[in-house]
């Protein structure tokens, strides 16, 4: 029997800022791996957001991430015929990993506008509390809230 390998690769920091979450941010971004392409894209992002903001494009960044960030999620099971949505904490690993597919499909939704200009926009939103991703994980919330009742079947 094969053992698997739970270990992960590790990411190589991207040039502009030296760091492994820009790295996993511009790879999830990428499609048809055009990754040149998404560098340009985040690191245009970045400077839009500072001529918005007057704050570092990072650091809006960062505080967008945070604010978008799930805590708990809803799992359905089945119990005794019926299926029910159970609450559960979420692994570190897959908050992070939510959190950057909710801002970037949240940016591709946006009208119109260059992916740049949608992706400074919808960071900057998330930053302050606003925007889709940072509706996303507030229903996710309710969800899980919404059935703490059923909390006990727990996997």
């Amino acid at each position: 029997m094969k053992q698997t390998d739970t270990r992960r690769s590790m990411l190589l920091p991207d040039p502009r800022y030296s760091d492994q979450m820009v790295t996993r941010f511009i790879n999830t971004m990428m499609m048809n791996g055009k990754k040149e392409t998404c560098y340009n894209i985040f690191y245009g992002a970045m400077d839009e957001i500072k001529r918005k903001t007057k704050e570092e494009g990072v650091t809006v960044w960062k505080k967008a991430m945070e604010n978008a960030m799930p805590q708990v999620e809803v799992r359905s099971r089945r119990v005794g015929g019926a299926t029910l949505q159970i609450p559960t904490e979420i692994r570190t690993q897959r908050k992070i990993s939510l959190t950057m597919k909710w801002l970037i499909l949240y940016a591709r939704q946006r009208k119109g506008k260059s992916m740049r200009m949608k992706l400074a926009e919808e960071l900057i939103a998330a930053s302050k509390m606003e925007g889709g991703a940072y509706k996303k994980k507030e229903d996710t919330h309710k969800m899980a809230e919404a059935n703490k009742a059923f909390a006990h079947f727990r996997f």
